[in-house]
């Protein structure tokens, strides 16, 4: 690919080779690749306990079935200019193979952030479009907007993971920059993706067309350029689905090759899910398409699945919806090792960053983990001021615990801490809690799991992947 001579790279590559050598490592047809946004160990471990207790089994003992996977290992996920990274950047590290630079997507540490012309020139190559170009199947599926980091990180290329629509452009685009809705539609990679399902959909949609379930809104492209038709008409097979009914409409064991857009912006809570107004899809059974649709090419495939709320509910200091969609992410993962054929599929599971959210105090075995820290029942333990506090809380965050001058920290005794919508406390006070620059880990399971093994850097992953599927040295 194009950053071969990329110093990132060239290390990366050289440590997996040697770990495939040294353990055997097998090739693989097929690799999935999940990945928790913002699923940092901590997320994993409370979401270990809220899936055991969801379920009225003992958490703490509980196995989510990312952790029966046979390799684990941590990843290291600083950017090549962020102590603590972003999501654009680590996706491009995972799909790309190279560190970069904190919000800019498919392009090197050469290339100048928020700039257009100084990217030009920089691009890399990810494991979709090497794919893509070998004769394999492609698709994502994410609960976040298609446009959003994550996902974009494995087609487009830009100066800015904010650029989603070419209103968001600016001046930019007369420098010859296009943004990232129409670089999906637009991929050129092989014959593109066979399936890319999420939220987003206002950013494939021009200003003057209404949102086909919710009347209030509208599109927010502003070049007149409709990309959901620029879709359809690709050819026959191609499809747009945007709720629920569509979805059960599609047979995916055929040819269809599927856009799913359910959202104006990103999927809702798996909390809140159930709610939507027209239906949406779980993340388990997109899932499940996704894998049928793509096991028609003989010839294998790439899928990414992005559980990308988990980190939208960490931004807002509410645990509970972060480790609501975590259970969901954990679904899909289960489904998916129960459905694949792991003899010729890599299964690899990880995150892209943390978060600040801990685990504290010395509650009692058993003890709820959106509960009160506690000893025994309505046994609180207290802080120095005398106050129960929550097992869970953040270093930072919405639920700031010094909101005026006076620094009174709420007395939580008679407050529902397992509510939906209960923020946790913060000792820092912020609009939005922030990433944790600590090591996630990594599972895997399948063809070729046996290149994840010790503490690697991120831009590894690429390698495992990439590597196990034949298609880089």
């Amino acid at each position: 690919p194009k950053q071969a001579a990329d110093p990132y790279y060239m290390t990366a590559r050289e440590r997996v080779a040697a770990r495939a050598e040294m353990r055997s490592a097998k090739s693989a047809k097929n690799v999935i690749i999940f990945i928790g946004d913002g699923m940092g160990i901590s997320t994993i471990t409370a979401g270990r306990i809220y899936a055991g207790q969801k379920q009225g089994l003992d958490g703490e003992s509980y196995q989510l079935a990312m952790e029966t996977f046979p390799n684990a290992a941590l990843s290291k996920t600083y950017a090549h200019d962020g102590q603590v990274s972003d999501s654009a950047s680590t996706a491009v590290a995972m799909m790309s193979g190279v560190k970069t630079n904190v919000a800019t997507l498919g392009l090197t540490k050469d290339a100048r952030p928020d700039n257009c012309a100084g990217s030009i020139g920089h691009e890399v190559e990810t494991v979709f479009d090497i794919a893509e170009n070998a004769g394999l199947a492609t698709g994502i599926v994410s609960t976040a907007r298609l446009t959003h980091a994550t996902p974009a990180a494995t087609y487009s290329h830009s100066a800015s993971r904010n650029w989603e629509n070419d209103e968001d452009l600016g001046a930019q685009a007369e420098a010859g920059c296009k943004d990232i809705a129409s670089q999906m539609v637009d991929w050129q990679a092989g014959d593109g993706f066979e399936i890319a399902m999420g939220g987003g959909r206002s950013n494939f949609m021009t200003s003057d067309q209404a949102d086909p379930e919710l009347s209030d809104r509208s599109g927010r492209r502003g070049d007149g350029r409709d990309l959901t038709a620029d879709w359809l008409a690709k050819s026959a097979d191609h499809k747009v689905i945007f709720d629920q009914a569509g979805f059960d409409a599609i047979d995916f064991s055929g040819p269809s090759k599927v856009l799913g857009l359910f959202e104006p912006s990103h999927m809702q809570f798996e909390l809140d899910r159930p709610g939507d107004e027209a239906g949406e899809p779980a993340l388990k059974d997109l899932t499940l398409a996704a894998i049928e649709r793509l096991s028609q090419n003989k010839d294998g495939y790439v899928l990414l699945i992005e559980g990308g709320r988990i980190d939208h509910a960490h931004h807002a200091g509410n645990a509970k919806r972060a480790l609501e969609d975590t259970y969901a992410f954990d679904e899909a993962i289960r489904a998916a090792a129960s459905t694949v054929d792991l003899s010729e599929t890599l299964i690899v599971v990880t995150a892209d960053h943390s978060h600040t959210m801990t685990i504290a105090g010395y509650p009692a075995r058993g003890n709820p983990i959106l509960g009160k820290a506690a000893s025994g029942v309505g046994a609180y333990l207290r802080g120095a001021d005398g106050k129960p506090y929550t097992t869970l809380n953040y270093a930072n965050g919405p639920g700031g615990v010094c909101k005026g001058e006076d620094c009174q920290r709420e007395d939580l005794s008679d407050v529902d801490t397992t509510a939906d919508n209960f923020l946790q406390q913060s000792l820092v006070p912020s609009g939005s809690e922030t990433h944790a620059g600590e090591d996630v880990a990594i599972f895997a399971t399948g063809a070729g799991a046996e290149r994840v093994g010790g503490v690697m850097e991120q831009n590894e992953i690429f390698f495992v992947m990439a590597q196990s599927l034949g298609l880089v040295e």
